[in-house]
């Protein structure tokens, strides 16, 4: 007996380490920079090299984005598996009549509507599904309308201080109302819309790229629960609401959203409710790269920054700020490049933070990490098995991102 208890422990103690392994060898290279930032920006606040007051501070400017990273995702989890996406996927493919320019025009301007009305990651996470839905429905690639959404989820969040939340940072430090804003941005705007629709039609959309030149129109599918769709399309709908028109906060919008769809869900699939729904990754990542990020610029980077931005408000020093905001989103993450380039600007400097907050928002299309909405539409494009070729996302990330902040950046000089 004793025999068979100590080989049943062996056994036992085995499985589990085998399971230990399988769970890190399934870990995404992305789980492994998200855990890896986490540690050090603890690290920095634990030894002393980032201040407690500034950690403090960092740790408050992103609570309520967490929050709603966590909840929006979740609402759009759900309300993807209740087939909300593949009934708007299907409307979008009729209304094109089974031409592509037509299909490509719509695509455009229900991605950019989306991310000026509501905010570019809410864009990546509740858009993107809808897109990958079409391509799957349509019988067409589906690479070209995720492409789609991630260029305009970042170059379409100009126009107002909802659409990015770096918008509203430099919203209050400009002191710019919505309307005041969108005065300054609307022609920035249209210029990047139109930019990135040039450089998506060249790259993704023409005919070598996808393949055919019509479609067939798929039928409107029939939901497994109407019910659930009903709840769930209702719970989005309240959401962008919520956000329209009574201005609420992201955060408590989607919160609510959510807890009605998980309620709905707890009620008539309860198996579908799990904490995998969370998305982890995301919410350690976050913290991590601010504190990082935060102890890099107590340590030199806002010395270093002072130099490349300068103080010149006019012209040169636009082109100078949108380059240098672009190029350190990419390389970090387009939150962090604006706090830590606002802090360096000049009070008076409002034409120069301008062009900063073209640089961070309309440039971060080269890397993965270079924006939230990215990392968010990375992650939608991966649970719907869509493969993205990290070198082709790359280069043509890296041409839309150089040929949009030079044109919008001169638009916003055209404007002021």
């Amino acid at each position: 007996m004793v025999r068979d208890l100590s080989l049943r422990r062996l056994r036992d103690g085995q499985s589990e380490g085998t399971g230990a392994r399988s769970v890190v060898r399934r870990l995404h290279p992305l789980d492994w920079l998200a855990g890896g930032l986490l540690v050090l920006g603890v690290v920095a606040v634990t030894t002393g090299l980032l201040p407690a007051g500034p950690a403090a501070e960092q740790m408050r400017r992103i609570g309520p984005l967490l929050a709603f990273l966590a909840t929006v995702i979740v609402l759009a989890e759900l309300a993807g598996r209740a087939q909300v996406f593949d009934v708007v996927a299907s409307w979008v493919a009729r209304a094109g009549r089974g031409r592509y320019p037509l299909l490509f025009g719509l695509c455009v301007v229900f991605a950019s509507l989306t991310t000026i009305t509501l905010n570019l990651d809410t864009t990546a996470v509740l858009l993107t599904p809808v897109m990958l839905a079409l391509a799957a429905r349509v019988g067409i690639a589906a690479v070209p309308l995720a492409m789609t959404t991630v260029w305009l989820a970042n170059t379409a969040s100009l126009l107002l201080p909802v659409s990015n939340l770096t918008n509203l940072l430099a919203a209050d430090r400009v002191a710019l109302s919505p309307s005041g804003l969108a005065a300054v941005m609307w022609l920035p705007q249209l210029v990047s819309v139109g930019v990135t629709s040039l450089c998506l039609w060249i790259f993704y959309w023409r005919r070598g790229r996808r393949g055919a030149d019509r479609y067939v129109p798929p039928a409107v599918p029939a939901p497994d629960d109407p019910v659930l769709l009903r709840i769930c399309s209702v719970a989005c709908g309240g959401f962008l609401l919520a956000i329209l028109v009574v201005d609420v906060p992201l955060w408590s919008a989607s919160l609510v959203a959510m807890l009605v769809v998980v309620a709905a869900f707890a009620v008539r699939r309860r198996e579908e409710v799990r904490l995998s729904l969370v998305p982890w990754r995301l919410l350690v990542l976050v913290p991590g790269m601010f504190l990082v990020v935060e102890t890099v610029s107590v340590h030199g980077l806002h010395d270093l920054l002072e130099r490349a931005l300068g103080s010149d408000d006019g012209f040169v020093g636009m082109l100078r700020s949108a380059g240098v905001g672009a190029g350190l989103s990419n390389v970090l993450n387009n939150l962090p490049a604006y706090v830590a380039g606002e802090a360096v600007i000049p009070v008076a400097n409002h034409d120069q933070l301008l062009a900063l907050l073209v640089g961070v928002n309309a440039g971060p299309v080269i890397t993965p990490w270079a924006s939230l909405a990215t990392l968010l539409w990375f992650e939608r494009c991966r649970w719907h098995g869509t493969r993205i070729r990290t070198g082709r996302f790359v280069l043509t990330g890296l041409v839309l991102s150089v040929t949009v902040t030079l044109a919008t950046t001169c638009a916003l000089a055209l404007v002021r």
